[in-house]
């Protein structure tokens, strides 16, 4: 696969993983200028700006990162509500194969496990 249809495709992680590289760089470089320095006066601004800035790209990078795989799992809704269970669910399992039985969905019992498809509400 070419990297530039690579981060085409994948936009979203790859700047969660540049968030996340530049939050960790912040945070070393912050504590590097707390760490020479004696005085509190001279420390408060690379807490500030170290430290805040890198804790706040952490963030970003993780909620990044959080919503694309969420965003995958849509496409895997998607594509299951559309009928095409090929790419989403392997043979076996959705044919009920194995002495396995499918699960329905929305059906729960009482202490929130899902029940068999045969199951009677």
């Amino acid at each position: 696969m070419n990297i530039l249809s690579y981060l085409r495709c994948q936009w979203d992680r790859v700047g969660a993983v540049v968030a996340i590289l530049l939050g960790a760089v912040a945070l070393v470089i912050g504590w590097f200028g707390v760490s020479g320095s004696v005085l509190p006066a001279e420390q408060i601004p690379y807490v500030v700006s170290g430290g805040l800035g890198g804790i706040f790209l952490l963030g970003v990078g993780s909620l990044m990162w959080l919503s694309a795989d969420i965003r995958d799992e849509w496409r895997k809704l998607d594509a299951l509500d559309d009928g095409d269970t090929d790419e989403v669910v392997p043979a076996d399992e959705e044919a009920g194969e194995n002495g396995v039985e499918p699960m329905a969905l929305g059906r729960h019992s009482m202490d929130g496990r899902p029940q068999p498809a045969s199951a009677a509400n």
